[in-house]
């Protein structure tokens, strides 16, 4: 009997929520699902957050299917038991800083992170003893039967696991971590992890966007593993799969053009022979036949999801269906290579070289020039070490794409699927696959295919020996081999998690240097005084120079892009719209509007990213004709004024105009007073143990971005 856990990788994500949560969704693009407290399915998601106003955190359901797809549960009759075990844990503290792609060893063993000199988080802490302590390890849980539950805290950790460990329960600043999520088990056994509650906090005041010593947060992830047990001489087997604790995703109907999914896709098909027939040895078969059904239209599709959450005009061309894309006749084929030949090659990471295809933001034929596909930053717009500029499409999508340009593709929707489940593809195809700078849920060490045992299947390093014996390393580098430890796919990402909603928005991209991002500014102003007296004759001459402290501020001329609107979203439409609505939010229905406004400090993200709104489509019935439009944003939270530009110009005629600013409101009182849900929210704001956050004096310096304008 041939048995699997499905999927292979599952993704969860935090919510604050202390009562409600809700299931994963089951296909790319898909919503979310009503569930009971024992994890059992209900219908579509009515509502994201509870009527606090907080998010409902997300459980990733994991169930074990035969080859032909049936189910197995406790209630088939061969099943005696079935026993799952999870071992979730978050090793962002005792990781190195995050430095784009510096540490990336597809860049060669020179762009390791000890030949790029990248210092740890938290460095006093230099034995490997102590910074094993940095790790948040609970230890694995195991659960079995019906309706069952048990959480990743301190209360819980097996007797048999002393390598636990848990960050300062008392923290200064922000909100200790004392969980990392729950296991549940539903009506017929099934498995549904629920990750943290977002939380984030530690003892010293925030120093870094990347990454802040003495804090912690609850990302998580690690191995799933099934013991089934039969009755009918079947032997026990034990399976396994992984699951990822991501941040929430706020606009889960909108895809990224390119996926985790797509991401592993590419990593199976180059790495580890799953399509034979597309790819062999070191080069991609040239007859090759695609089907426009299932390898383009979605491509095209995406690219036209993104004008919900970001403001590319240009992008819309791609989609505006100017000739038929399903023609494959050669009388097409000159539109489909023109259209191609707007994309971006991927850049061959082999070569050293900066002034690849990934540093090219026009096209440029004579007079005319149009930005080139897609017009997203690419995974290091940042930095001036390994620079990759704008976003390409992953090699094995580029290669689908040219094959539908040249006319090697089929317009069949009756056609083969791909040798990856469907559920498979669906739980990872919800997050981020490109740029990685970090990402959001994981980032670029996914590409690796060190990381993985077979296509879509994460290397678990317990199968070599295993960790139960020694604890988790927190150094070791599972991109050299040997597979992955609990934590390990999630510590490269920011800390607190916070910080990817906040700075990976937007990106000024210099477009005209290839070996430059960003360069040191500084601004050296000159003020010269005169002083006269007439009667006596003296005269009085003095210079006075002011220097600015140098930033870090992307090279001029820029070209402003985007990081990952479908999981960050930027430029949104508000959609209240009811009288009630409106006097909360102080908008009309319609307006386009900065999804993040009234958020105005990375502080303020951390405190209260569960204030944004959710981008959701009101006409999902009518496939082809989308209307997304913002939802649930806690506006009770908000205060909201006009003021007047004279008020910053000194001239009082400006004020004829004015300027919509949204704040925070921190007077506790004034807010619940607004209505029942907002005495609910300030209830549950007065009970969390949150202790307010400080920033080091210094301040936290410029965003990604380099540039703390919003809009």
């Amino acid at each position: 009997m041939s048995l699997k856990i499905i999927p292979s990788v599952g993704v969860a994500r935090l919510g604050n929520s202390l009562g409600q949560f809700c299931l994963s969704p089951e296909e790319i693009g898909g919503l979310p699902f009503e569930a009971d407290q024992c994890g059992n399915k209900l219908g579509t998601i009515i509502n994201f957050k509870d009527e606090s106003g907080q998010v409902r955190r997300q459980g990733q359901p994991f169930k074990i299917i035969q080859e032909d797809g049936t189910e197995i549960t406790l209630g088939s009759s061969n099943v005696t038991s079935m026993e799952w075990t999870v071992h979730l844990a978050n090793k962002k503290a005792a990781w190195y800083q995050y430095s784009e792609l510096e540490g990336n060893l597809l860049y060669g063993e020179e762009n390791s992170y000890a030949q790029r000199g990248v210092p740890f988080r938290n460095p006093d802490e230099t034995t490997e003893e102590t910074r094993q302590k940095l790790i948040v390890d609970p230890g694995p849980r195991t659960v079995s039967g019906t309706q069952q539950s048990i959480d990743f805290d301190q209360a819980s950790v097996p007797a048999d696991y002393p390598h636990y460990s848990f960050p300062n329960p008392d923290v200064k600043y922000g909100t200790s971590i004392k969980t990392l999520g729950t296991l549940k088990t539903d009506d017929q056994g099934r498995l549904i992890v629920l990750g943290g509650y977002g939380h984030a906090g530690g003892d010293q005041p925030l120093e870094s966007y990347g990454g802040s010593d003495t804090w912690h947060d609850d990302i998580s992830d690690g191995p799933v593993y099934c013991t089934i047990t039969f009755n009918d001489g079947t032997p026990t087997e034990t399976l396994k799969a992984w699951v990822i604790i991501g941040s929430p995703d706020f606009a889960p109907e909108i895809i990224n053009i390119s996926t985790l999914s797509d991401t592993m896709f590419d990593v199976g098909v180059r790495h580890f022979d799953l399509m034979p027939n597309m790819y062999q040895g070191t080069s991609y078969n040239d007859d090759y036949i695609v089907n426009y059904q299932r390898d383009i239209l979605p491509i095209i599709q995406r690219i036209g999801g993104y004008q919900w959450v970001a403001n590319v005009q240009s992008m819309m061309a791609f989609t505006s269906n100017i000739f038929d894309f399903s023609d494959p006749s050669a009388a097409n084929q000159i539109n489909r290579e023109n259209y191609f030949s707007y994309f971006r090659a991927p850049n061959d990471k082999s070569i050293p070289q900066n002034d690849q295809q990934q540093g090219q933001l026009f096209k440029e034929d004579g007079a005319n020039f149009f930005p080139m596909m897609p017009l997203n930053s690419g995974s290091n717009s940042v930095s001036n070490e390994t620079i990759v500029k704008f976003l390409a499409l992953d090699e094995t999508q580029y290669f689908m794409l040219g094959q539908w340009a040249k006319g090697c593709f089929e317009n069949n929707s009756d056609y083969t699927s791909l040798p990856i489940r469907a559920e498979d593809q669906a739980s990872v195809g919800n997050c981020v696959g490109l740029p990685m700078c970090p990402g959001i849920e994981v980032t670029w060490s996914l590409q690796n295919r060190e990381v993985y045992e077979s296509p879509y299947i994460i290397f678990d390093q317990k199968g070599l020996g295993g960790y139960n014996s020694t604890g988790l390393t927190p150094s070791r580098d599972e991109c050299e081999g040997g597979g992955c430890q609990p934590g390990d796919l999630t510590k490269r990402m920011a800390c607190p998690w916070q910080a990817d909603f906040f700075q990976c928005t937007i990106q000024p991209i210099n477009f005209t240097n290839p070996d430059f991002n960003k360069d040191t500014k500084t601004v050296v102003q000159e003020i010269h005084t005169k002083e006269s007296w007439a009667d006596s004759n003296q005269e009085f001459e003095e210079t006075v120079t002011l220097r600015s402290a140098p930033t870090k501020e992307p090279l001029p001329p820029t070209y402003y892009s985007y990081w990952w609107p479908p999981q960050s979203p930027w430029d949104v439409l508000t959609g209240e719209n009811t009288l009630e609505g409106q006097l909360a939010s102080h908008l009309p229905a319609g307006q386009q509007m900065n999804y993040a406004r009234g958020i105005n400090s990375f502080v303020q993200m951390v405190e209260h990213w569960s204030a944004l709104a959710f981008i959701r489509n009101n006409n999902a019935g009518n496939i082809g004709f989308p209307y997304f439009t913002e939802t649930e944003r806690t506006n009770e939270l908000f205060v909201y004024k006009e003021v007047g530009v004279g008020q910053i110009s000194g001239n009082g005629d400006d004020d004829a105009t004015t300027i919509p600013v949204f704040f925070i409101d921190d007077n506790i009182e004034r807010v619940q007073q607004k209505n029942l849900r907002a005495k609910k929210l300030v209830s549950f704001l007065e009970e969390r143990a949150f202790k307010k956050i400080k920033v080091v004096d210094a301040g936290l310096g410029l965003p990604k971005s380099g540039t703390r304008m919003r809009r």
